[in-house]
């Protein structure tokens, strides 16, 4: 009888551990985006964004995204064509090959074989080790050139407005890293804008009001401040939740740091990716009794990166959350 009893309490632990493992998830993930990095920032959604103060480390690769991702190795016209692969290529390697092309053909036609025998297989050993020689210091040349442009375009952007007091600016000061940092070409070759005080207090109530909207489960109030993109992961999450028979009560949200990561404009949009650092009362209840579930967040702190996007020469109102990181 006592093992009858003793098999019995092991089934019933076991199963309470299973219950548990499998309401984990979402107790783990809980908050706004379930702490996870998913949206789009343009054509620097698969690189990484610089990092700040803020959040010194990488921000973790998107899980979720349409932005389409660069083939490996292709991360952009420059990478697709190589660094020789344009006109500039075309026009030097392509000559140059020609050439020894040329060369070895008229050599055969006149009798003296395809490269005129030993003397001219030693000079076209030469010319090889030239063509080698020029393709090097081409490479650095243009290496160089473009780490130049790309810092000059780096301070061009990361300016603060003077004055502009928030804990943006109190705790940590904008541009605490410059462009590039794995950035693809055609990010770099982006346009830097400049962010002011009122686009700062539309990100700090961004944050607040998303969460709020979120935590009441208002789809509603969500597509006005996130992208349709946005808002579809947000449905799925939300469904999700309401599958389990929870919800995620997201509460006291308070911007503690922060500070711009980079911002630019590609086509017709604009976008600014800020580091975050925020305290938040971060509950998941059973949905049918209001109670808390076991494990879950309480008052909590964080650090994300934001994207914002809006259209090109629009207002601070128009800021929308285009992406949510997670620190890596």
């Amino acid at each position: 009888m006592s093992r009858f009893f003793a098999l019995r309490r092991g089934s019933l632990f076991s199963l309470a551990l299973a219950a548990l493992l499998a309401l984990a998830p979402a107790i783990a993930e809980a908050r706004m985006g379930g702490g996870g990095s998913f949206g789009s920032r343009g054509s620097r959604s698969w690189s990484a964004p610089p990092s700040t103060r803020t959040m010194p480390g990488q921000a973790s690769p998107f899980e979720r995204s349409v932005a389409p991702r660069p083939a490996p190795g292709m991360a952009g016209p420059m990478s697709r064509q190589g660094v020789f692969g344009g006109a500039f290529g075309r026009g030097m390697l392509g000559g140059l090959a020609g050439g020894l092309l040329g060369a070895g053909l008229f050599g055969l036609l006149t009798g003296h074989g395809l490269f005129g025998g030993m003397m001219g297989f030693m000079s076209i050993i030469g010319l090889l080790l030239q063509i080698a020689l020029i393709v090097f210091l081409a490479r650095m040349a243009f290496n160089w050139w473009t780490r130049r442009n790309a810092n000059a375009m780096a301070g061009a952007g990361h300016r603060p407005s003077p004055g502009f007091t928030s804990p943006f600016t109190a705790r940590a000061p904008f541009g605490a890293a410059g462009f590039g940092s794995g950035a693809s070409p055609e990010a770099a070759m982006a346009t830097p804008i400049k962010i002011a005080a009122a686009d700062f207090n539309a990100f700090e109530r961004l944050l607040g009001e998303a969460q709020g909207a979120y935590s009441r489960e208002d789809l509603g109030a969500l597509r006005g401040m996130s992208t349709p993109e946005m808002v579809s992961y947000f449905d799925d999450e939300l469904e999700e939740n309401r599958r389990k028979g929870v919800i995620n009560r997201v509460s006291d949200v308070k911007l503690l740091q922060g500070d711009l990561s980079e911002a630019w404009r590609e086509g017709v949009d604009e976008y600014a990716t800020v580091a975050m650092r925020f305290a938040l009362n971060d509950v998941i209840e059973d949905r049918a009794t209001g109670k808390p579930a076991p494990g879950s967040p309480g008052p909590t702190e964080t650090s994300e990166a934001w994207t914002f996007r809006r259209p090109a020469g629009a207002g601070p109102q128009e800021w929308k959350v285009s992406a949510i990181q997670q620190a890596a």
